[in-house]
């Protein structure tokens, strides 16, 4: 029986409720009048300089996802641009990840990474290369990390894990410095998780794969992430650990991607039913091609057109949610989709444990093939050249507006005051500190231009002050 505030994975991800989703959808997808009242319902509401969002269920927005009608798609994709810009506005955040080791006692098939891989060379960073890989990464102008490690006892104990945070946030190499670690490690125990909160990561990330679970079984055939409940429960653990900030994720091609868009939000409903809180971000990886993983021996593929409304229908089911976007999709599928609801990006990844130090882009440790290898430079100018504007903001995790602080920032419209000068400011250090010329010159102009859209005067004067303080040499600004 479907519960969303049962802490047992079988009840707030009931297979049944999910088929019983699915065919309702099936027999509503050409509803008009229905799907009207559903994108009605999401429609951002203005109250004053507030707005506020109802947002979605699962079987509402399954409704959506079956319909095909042209004209309600267009109507779609309108909403959820405008959602994105009433709460995230232009803004996109930029992070890159950092593997750290891929040893793995894990058997899943979609990973090359899984233990029964004999080809791919096993390498865990010590220390010392961590520095200088976070060198590297901070002399591209990087301040925000996620970092990843496959699942192995022996090799990746949790205190590997701890120190590898602290030495990241120890490194302060000219102007720069990682000021927030997310962390994308294996499902754990409470105590761990305690212990992450304690070592000061943001964001707990842990993808579910597939929210099927007899095809998570099949997928997971060995290893400890064989266990469906445990994995599908690290949420709750995390959170009872005092995680504020956990963001969800599925691989969308292991199973029907209908299935999955139920299971997510399902998954972000119970969230916010026990926890008062959802998910602070959202991730949608599809599989790629790696060492030894040919994609299409998974016949669950989408096509673009489908990711992307993917990406709309779930920026308009769960409004207030960050959306992330990796380097796994290319330059033409991530501009699509950074107007649907994507509020995060990686720039420049490397997907080889290590990989920052040499201009030679690695494949050998590679966990997928990355399809955007554009520089970090580039991905700025790109972004910036249409209209976004690339933060490097980490100031409402170091302030402490996580969880349900950040939500109520999110939901009531203050977060323009908050995170817009945030934005400009940070991109000024990038600007100055790492910036290309013709970059430099684009940023400049934008940050003139955003900087008269900062609704308070006060907040506007004295990010108009921080910015030619950031210019004259000093750094780490905030609001």
């Amino acid at each position: 029986m479907y519960d969303p505030k049962s802490l047992k994975a079988d009840d707030f991800i009931d297979h049944k409720e999910i088929l019983d989703t699915l065919a309702y959808a099936d027999e509503n997808k050409d509803n008009i009048p229905l799907i009207e009242e559903i994108l009605a319902k999401a429609k951002p509401v203005w109250q004053g300089k507030e707005v506020h969002c109802a947002g979605l269920s699962h079987r509402e927005a399954s409704v959506l996802l079956a319909c095909e009608d042209p004209a309600m798609m267009k109507k779609m994709y309108a909403l959820a641009e405008e959602i994105k810009l009433a709460f995230y506005g232009n803004r996109i955040v930029i992070f890159a990840p950092l593997y750290l080791s891929n040893y793995c006692v894990n058997g899943c098939l979609y990973c090359p990474y899984h233990t029964v891989n004999k080809t791919i060379p096993r390498v865990k960073l010590s220390q010392e290369e961590i520095r200088r890989q976070v060198i590297a990464l901070q002399d591209m102008g990087h301040k925000r990390l996620a970092i990843e490690s496959g699942e192995d006892p022996v090799h990746n104990p949790i205190e590997y894990i701890l120190e590898s945070i602290d030495t990241i946030y120890s490194v302060k190499h000219k102007n720069g410095a990682i000021r927030r670690v997310n962390v994308n490690i294996a499902a754990t125990t409470v105590e761990n998780y305690k212990r992450l909160k304690d070592a000061g990561i943001g964001t707990y990330i842990l993808f579910q794969e597939t929210y099927h679970k007899e095809a998570y079984l099949k997928l997971h055939p060995t290893g400890p992430k064989h266990d469906y409940d445990y994995h599908t429960e690290a949420m709750d653990r995390a959170m009872e650990g005092g995680i504020d900030d956990v963001g969800l994720g599925v691989l969308f091609g292991l199973d029907r991607y209908r299935y999955e868009f139920a299971g997510l939000l399902m998954h972000a409903e119970h969230l916010e039913a026990v926890h008062g809180v959802g998910p602070h971000t959202i991730s949608v990886p599809r599989v790629k091609r790696a060492d030894d993983i040919d994609p299409d021996i998974f016949d669950n593929g989408i096509s673009d057109e489908t990711f992307a409304k993917l990406c709309a229908l779930i920026r308009i089911a769960v409004p207030y949610t960050g959306m992330i976007i990796s380097t796994r999709e290319s330059q033409k599928v991530r501009e699509k989709v950074l107007h649907l609801g994507v509020s995060q990006i990686s720039g420049a990844s490397r997907t080889s444990v290590g990989g920052y130090e040499t201009e030679e882009r690695p494949h050998d440790t590679e966990q997928f093939d990355v399809s955007d290898q554009r520089t970090l430079d580039e991905v700025i100018y790109w972004l910036m050249d249409m209209g976004f504007i690339p933060s490097f903001c980490t100031a409402c995790y170091r302030a402490g507006r996580t969880g349900d602080r950040f939500m109520s920032l999110c939901k009531t419209g203050q977060i323009q005051n908050c995170c817009h000068p945030n934005a400009l400011m940070t991109l000024q250090e990038y600007l100055s500190d790492y910036a290309s010329e013709k970059t430099r010159a684009l940023g400049e102009t934008l940050i003139r231009k955003e900087l008269e859209n900062i609704p308070n005067p006060g907040v506007r004067k004295a990010a108009g002050d921080y910015l030619t303080r950031i210019v004259g040499g000093e750094r780490d600004f905030r609001f």
